[in-house]
């Protein structure tokens, strides 16, 4: 018997996002809505290896991903980005949720970090020979997590690249946060704590899974 995921769908003409309401970094898109939800289900057991490094239980019998919301999106979710807080999002964290947030999105940090470890310098270019290596996606990230954490209304420095003490530094007061039990009304910025929860890991995954799929040489 399958379990069910329950999503959050934002949709516009040209892209759409599913993300799975209570697996912060579970986010995936396609250029339709239907794209997107089986693109989220595809990525199931990629996640899985996330949910358990961070101690959750996961499903093992396969998943069903079941709309819970539907919002429009905008420009943002156009690019590429799941830019939109669902209901869902507003709902209120207590400790416990907040200890679990803070667990899954500390382990997508974690797989990114592993991922970047094993993987080479130089990545398989796109279609057109676009898209970065792996020291500029990992300068990428460092950076959006500095934006993230000022984003959920927090003063702290930018990690220096290569320096691990400040990046784990930003990590910390971002997860503080996180913990912290909530109303489920917006930080000092317009994020709630859950989609902060979702946009964080979610950016986290998607660069550390690309650079697993460009790690492979290109065919001769």
């Amino acid at each position: 018997m399958t379990t069910r995921i329950a999503v959050s769908v934002e949709e516009t003409p040209k892209r759409s996002f599913a993300t799975a309401i209570d697996w912060p970094g579970w986010s995936r898109s396609g250029k339709t809505v239907a794209a997107a939800l089986q693109a989220a289900a595809t990525y199931a057991d990629r996640y899985e290896a996330v949910a358990r490094a961070a101690g959750e239980q996961f499903p093992t019998n396969g998943v069903e991903i079941e709309v819970y919301e539907t919002h429009p999106g905008d420009g943002g979710t156009e690019f590429g980005v799941p830019m939109r807080i669902s209901d869902a999002d507003r709902r209120p964290t207590s400790a416990d949720d907040g200890a679990r947030l803070a667990r899954l999105v500390e382990a997508a940090w974690t797989s990114l970090d592993a991922i970047v470890a094993g993987a080479p310098e130089e990545l398989r270019k796109g279609p057109r020979g676009g898209g970065r290596n792996t020291s500029k996606i990992v300068e990428h990230t460092q950076g959006a997590d500095h934006g993230y954490a000022q984003a959920m209304g927090l003063k702290v420095p930018a990690p220096t690249i290569g320096d691990r003490a400040s990046l784990e530094a930003l990590r910390a007061v971002i997860l503080e946060v996180i913990r912290r039990p909530s109303d489920g009304s917006t930080l000092k910025s317009r994020w709630t704590v859950r989609y902060a929860a979702h946009r964080i890991a979610w950016h986290s995954l998607d660069h550390g899974w690309e650079i697993q799929d460009r790690s492979t040489p290109d065919a001769p």
